[in-house]
């Protein structure tokens, strides 16, 4: 990262809301090292924001984000899921994914058929409405993504991105072992 963008700037000299809030914290625990909170706080503050700008057009879709996860999973792997591979791939529990199938059921926008082995087992997939509305959407958020890049350069966004993934590669290895 280049110092153009206050990456390479003395903690004292940042000027974002996470840095009022580290002199804040330093203030009332000098003795506190409130470096991670530097990181950890920017990537939180970041998410947020970025999510409540592109929550915007799933809103004006009558869409929450989690059932926007649920038909863009159906959409990216093209073929029917059960629920469980739907709470798999959606990182949601299984009894929210089955609120959300039948909101999303109601609404026309996927189509549940049972397993001609099993009937305990369904299998989901898009409706013609459904896969419309993700395509009609997806291309909205991956503008507004590539905005909110358009200020650095390619590089940079090459080095966020491996290091984020990094991150994210070691979070998902100790996902249950830092929190009981």
């Amino acid at each position: 990262m280049t110092a153009t963008n206050g990456a390479d700037a003395p903690r004292a000299t940042r000027s974002d809301t996470v840095a009022a809030v580290v002199r804040q914290w330093q203030t009332v625990h000098p003795d506190l090292d409130t470096g991670p909170m530097e990181i950890i706080g920017r990537i939180n503050r970041s998410a947020a924001l970025l999510q409540q700008a592109e929550d915007a057009p799933l809103r004006r879709a009558g869409l929450s984000r989690p059932e926007f996860d649920l038909l863009g999973a159906l959409r990216r792997t093209g073929h029917e899921l059960t629920p469980g591979e739907l709470s798999r791939e959606t990182f949601s529990s299984g009894a929210a994914v089955t609120k959300r199938l039948k909101s999303l059921t109601e609404r026309g926008l996927v189509e549940r058929r049972g397993d001609d082995r099993d009937r305990r087992v369904a299998h989901v997939r898009l409706t013609d409405a459904g896969r419309d509305l993700v395509d009609g959407i997806l291309p909205e958020q991956l503008a507004y993504e590539t905005a909110v890049l358009s200020g650095m350069g390619e590089a940079e966004q090459d080095e966020l991105a491996v290091l984020l993934s990094g991150l994210l590669g070691r979070l998902e290895g100790l996902l249950g072992v830092l929190r009981p």
